[in-house]
């Protein structure tokens, strides 16, 4: 049986990979889950706040004393008795890259393409297979007009590739008025992937201390529907790979989604709740799915039911909506 996919030119042994999360902040952890059958694992996310703060203290170290004392001119900190994020991040990534046999790739998450393209580079160059572009914008502005927004997005994504030659994944919302028509943006403009879809923690009010609050609530399987819909309109219409992310807490969404038309499928909070052994089930589940219904390859099933394969393409559209509404039966009747 042949699990192999490729995901932004990266051939990969299964479909399987371990998403941005916490777990990836220690060494030990990324190498347990290429034990676990990780087919490859993104790196938990460099924030743009981290690489400008790191800019900022270090033209403050530099400066610091220059005016008042000759010698200093000559003068250039240790930055080793500093803790800069960004610095850490690709010591540990080139570690990664190093110790493990599948790629690593690197995240990158803000809304500008400030401080971003060195780091890019500099990611590369500590030996990460690709960048993921996580960008993270809520558009409060009430000024800011929708073409606005999508243009920042294209902003970031042509900066990064323009001073890379590894793939670049973007990481997107679904909030855009015309999904398809950025998608196709995106591809065009160069991305190498998308991953559908980002999930914003949103706050939320705390009603005796009177204060925002922010709390992480975990994904469940229900929320596979709205990025299962777009892979599957997308498939086949666009050059750019396509990555899953959401709701994966068994094999059953793995299937669903290569069969939507994913190249490859991500999880975060199956691994978040039963552990990063949560990814060898996965592995084994599909295998035996595949086993069971005779499919010799991951290839055949992709994308077999996307909407250019689908014997009823109207059930991913408008149709399908009134469909849904006129067969729904309350408990109470």
């Amino acid at each position: 049986m042949d699990l192999r996919t490729t995901y932004m030119g990266l051939p990969l042994k299964h479909p399987i990979i371990a998403s941005a999360s916490p777990l990836s902040e220690k060494l030990d952890n990324i190498k347990r889950m290429e034990d676990a059958g990780a087919a490859a694992v993104v790196m938990f996310s460099l924030f743009e706040e981290q690489i400008k703060h790191e800019n900022a203290a270090i033209e403050h170290l530099i400066t610091l004393g220059a005016e008042s004392f000759a010698e200093s001119l000559s003068y250039f900190p240790d930055f080793e008795d500093y803790e800069t994020g960004p610095e850490e991040y690709l010591k540990l990534l080139q570690q990664a890259a190093e110790a493990v046999d599948i790629p690593v790739i690197g995240s990158l998450n803000g809304i500008t393409n400030e401080g971003w393209v060195d780091t890019a580079r500099m990611m590369q160059e500590a030996g990460a297979s690709g960048i993921e572009l996580n960008i993270y914008y809520i558009p409060a502005n009430l000024y800011m007009t929708g073409r606005a927004v999508e243009q920042r997005y294209l902003d970031v994504l042509k900066a990064v590739k323009s001073s890379v030659s590894i793939p670049v994944a973007l990481k997107l919302s679904p909030f855009f008025s015309a999904m398809g028509n950025m998608a196709r943006q995106f591809d065009e403009a160069g991305a190498d992937a998308l991953v559908l879809f980002n999930r914003f923690y949103q706050p939320d009010l705390d009603l005796d201390k009177l204060n925002v609050k922010a709390n992480l609530e975990l994904s469940t399987p229900s929320e596979i529907r709205l990025p299962l819909l777009w892979i599957a309109v997308l498939f086949g219409r666009i050059n750019a790979s396509l990555a899953a992310t959401r709701g994966v807490h068994s094999h059953i969404e793995v299937i669903k989604y290569l069969m939507a038309g994913a190249d490859v499928v991500m999880t975060t909070s199956g691994m978040l709740k039963h552990g990063i052994g949560f990814l060898t089930t996965l592995v084994e589940g599909l295998r035996a799915w595949m086993e069971e219904r005779q499919y010799e390859s991951v290839r055949q099933m992709k994308g077999s039911m996307s909407q250019l394969n689908c014997l009823d393409p109207g059930a991913f559209e408008r149709a399908n909506y009134i469909k849904i509404l006129e067969s729904f039966e309350p408990d109470y009747a």
